[in-house]
């Protein structure tokens, strides 16, 4: 593949991935003033779907591309790297203490920029091998980046975090893609074994940030009835996603 190619597939990949990242941001922000209400079930809705994505996409491809063992091995390895992450690396406590949205946004962002490399290598990858493929590849992702820009810009929104800088923060999530597009399409053919390891960890990894910051956070700011159907209905979604895409 020439390099007038490759630098073709790395834009377009980028610019997949931040428009539906940015959709999703747009859609987080759309309120100025949102009710605890409101951010409670939307945090639960996007949390939900990223769970269900991880669940019953990105876990069974893992499994598919090598074996049961090193895809729960991987698994583990992410939710232990983040957990300490968040109990270990001060990420300016002072600020978080009394702002828990800000370290929701915080984690998520981290998790969000982790999964993004492995997405985009797959993008690459798949415009390596075909046009068709490629483009297939780039329509999932940007979907599935939707529920990412909403899963950033919610928190920071709850933290009056000015509109132009949770722009910039969700535009941040997207940069990694670059990045595994280019790898993936220089490539060109990935092993199998490397990619399910990497879905692998960015699954363990999405696993603790939707279970371990955004439910409870969802719930924190409405324990009520809004934010379970929110995490269901975004459960649901990511099944049928699933299913028809």
């Amino acid at each position: 593949m020439d390099k007038g190619n490759i630098i073709l597939i790395i834009l377009l990949g980028s610019i997949v991935s931040l428009i539906g990242t940015m959709i999703g941001a747009s859609l987080g922000i759309i309120v100025k003033r949102p009710s605890k209400k409101f951010l409670g079930a939307i945090i639960g809705f996007a949390g939900g779907l990223m769970l269900s994505i991880v669940v019953f996409d990105l876990i069974p491809e893992a499994m598919s591309s090598w074996s049961f063992i090193g895809t729960l091995f991987f698994c583990f390895l992410g939710i232990i790297c983040i957990v300490m992450m968040d109990t270990k690396v001060n990420i300016n406590e002072s600020k978080f203490k009394h702002n828990t949205h800000l370290k929701v946004a915080f984690m998520a962002a981290l998790g969000l920029m982790l999964h993004n490399l492995p997405e985009g290598v797959i993008m690459g990858c798949g415009f390596a091998r075909g046009q068709s493929l490629g483009l297939k590849m780039s329509l999932i992702i940007a979907i599935h980046d939707i529920p990412e820009g909403i899963a950033v810009s919610a928190p920071l929104m709850a933290s009056n975090v000015r509109v132009p800088k949770i722009l910039l923060y969700a535009f941040l999530t997207a940069f990694p893609t670059a990045i595994g597009t280019w790898i993936g399409a220089y490539v060109g053919s990935i092993s199998q074994n490397i990619l399910g390891a990497c879905l692998s960890f960015a699954s363990g990894i999405m696993m603790y940030v939707v279970c371990g910051e955004m439910l409870p956070e969802s719930n924190k700011l409405w324990d009520g009835i809004t934010s379970s159907i929110g995490i269901l209905t975004g459960i649901m979604l990511g099944l049928i996603m699933t299913k028809i895409i």
